[in-house]
């Protein structure tokens, strides 16, 4: 086997073990609202390989959507810059609960190499309430997918015994 596949084997178990968590936690399927708050596009590429090269998410119930009002996860890379600010939180405030807010890569989790420009206030966390971070410069399709499971997870309540699986 070769190294493409068995890394495309893994991407695609990750991605059928968060639509199942989505799926259970949510009652439906996940969407994922993007914010680019002023990134070089590395990580837009990675997203990219997310969505259309690793086996389609949207055939496993997750899509990204437009509209923040029918999110689930704020999915935000690059710097928080002072320009675009606003609107992630303007993003976030449109956003019902449960929510959660995922700043992925270096830039989006600490200003990375521009934090020290003026235009700059640094990572995401500097604008809003930040559920997980997932460093890389950019990270991998694999670590995005596992940092989404993650912070799923992470926010899992759980249910008596008897009932339907544990609600956010």
């Amino acid at each position: 086997m070769t190294q493409s596949k068995k890394r495309s084997d893994i991407v695609q178990d990750l991605v059928a073990r968060l639509a199942a968590t989505g799926e259970t936690l949510l009652g439906r399927s996940l969407a994922i609202r993007h914010v680019d708050a002023g990134s070089c596009g590395g990580c837009e590429m990675e997203l990219l390989s997310v969505t259309l090269m690793w086996d389609h998410l949207g055939r496993h119930g997750i899509c990204m959507v437009d509209d923040p009002r029918w999110a689930d996860i704020l999915l935000i890379t690059g710097v928080s810059s002072t320009g675009l600010a606003e609107s992630a939180r303007q993003c976030l405030a449109a956003m019902a609960r449960p929510r959660f807010v995922v700043a992925v890569g270096d830039c989006a989790v600490d200003g990375g190499i521009f934090k020290s420009s003026s235009s700059v206030l640094g990572g995401a966390g500097a604008i809003l309430p930040v559920d997980l971070v997932i460093s890389g410069c950019p990270p991998s399709p694999a670590r995005i997918i596992s940092g989404l499971l993650a912070v799923l997870d992470a926010n899992r309540v759980p249910s008596a015994p008897g009932s339907p699986a544990g609600r956010l």
